[in-house]
């Protein structure tokens, strides 16, 4: 199979180079919570309290990491080394804040309990109060990205705000027809998750070189599918894994009545489960069987599959920018996302 080759491949070439030299961006991820803490100053201090309380570092940080090490890797393509700017650094960390505001919504939307292994803001502060906090991160998030001082940049990172938004209305609006849901479920994903990935990246290769398009769409792409490969995975999990290896709890799209890859293409197979896609899940026991075909069928495998051809198409387009670490570390993500168990 060409995926497991190009696995095989990565992996040779992450022995020949070392990746050592990308401990600078844990450092710098390492000082992130408070930056943020000190944007999210405020003269209410429940709103401050509430705001900050997600950003303890013990997230996975994964779209700060990529955007870091995509400035790297741009600036090592652009000029032969790795010179991370301030307005790059400040743009990973309003990735984070942006992340982090729509999780604050989704968790009140979703009716979530728990998020990161500790309870979720709305069960803490009520449900205004939780979604003022993540109003507030994003106004927050907003102002810092305005002092870089780029239009373009900011232009990019308003289309991430309002993909999210439309993102959620596509999750709210389910999709009757069975052939267009799979096409339903990918846009979506794209919106939700990927979009925030694809268009961070490609504003960390525009402020490395303002003028090479190529590089713009080379990132662009390789975050893009790196979005579309950790949701499938994530989807993937919540079929496979428990609360404790997540940190939230497990079934929740099926609970919500939502039927993301695995279920999907387990309806490919087993045809009946459309019935209970049509309802929602909402009828006693519906849940439970749909957990049951999904496990009896080839869904969790077919979704593992697409991940991972997400994954080779983001490792052929950073392949085409100069080999560094940053490029190579972006190579591994790949692999790591690819066999994440939480």
């Amino acid at each position: 199979m060409r995926t497991a080759k190009r696995g095989s491949q990565i992996y040779s070439l992450l022995v020949k180079y070392s990746t050592q030299n990308t401990s600078w961006v844990a450092e710098r991820l390492k000082g992130m919570p408070s930056k943020i803490h000190q944007q999210l100053s405020s003269g209410d201090k429940e709103l401050e309290e509430c705001s900050k309380y997600l950003f303890d570092g013990r997230g996975k940080a994964i779209r700060p990491t990529i955007t870091l090490l995509m400035a790297g890797a741009c600036s090592y393509h652009c000029a032969g080394s790795c010179k991370i700017s301030p307005a790059q650094e400040t743009l990973a960390m309003v990735t984070e804040m942006i992340h982090t505001a729509s999780m604050a919504h989704d968790d009140v939307i979703d009716q979530a309990s728990i998020r990161r292994g500790k309870p979720a803001m709305s069960e803490i502060w009520d449900r205004k109060k939780t979604i003022l906090a993540g109003d507030f991160i994003l106004s927050r998030g907003s102002m810092a990205l305005a002092q870089i001082r780029n239009t373009r940049v900011v232009e990019l990172l308003s289309t991430v705000i309002d993909n999210l938004v439309h993102g959620e209305l596509m999750q709210l609006e389910s999709c009757r027809d069975e052939q267009g849901r799979f096409n339903h479920y990918l846009q979506k994903t794209f919106m939700k998750t990927a979009s925030l990935m694809a268009y961070s990246c490609q504003a960390a290769a525009t402020l490395a070189s303002e003028d090479d398009d190529d590089l713009h769409q080379i990132a662009y792409h390789y975050g893009e599918n790196v979005g579309m490969a950790f949701q499938l995975i994530d989807d993937l999990l919540d079929f496979k894994s428990t609360s404790k290896d997540t940190g939230k709890p497990t079934a929740v799209d099926l609970r919500l009545g939502l039927a993301t890859a695995p279920v999907l293409f387990a309806a490919k197979q087993y045809p009946e489960l459309n019935e209970l896609i049509d309802r929602h899940f909402t009828r006693t026991g519906d849940v439970e069987m749909a957990q049951d075909i999904v496990h009896r069928s080839d869904g969790l495998t077919l979704t593992h599959q697409l991940a991972d051809e997400h994954c080779s198409k983001a490792v052929d387009y950073i392949q085409k920018i100069t080999t560094s670490p940053e490029q190579l570390e972006l190579i591994k993500i790949t692999q790591d996302i690819l066999h994440r168990n939480k």
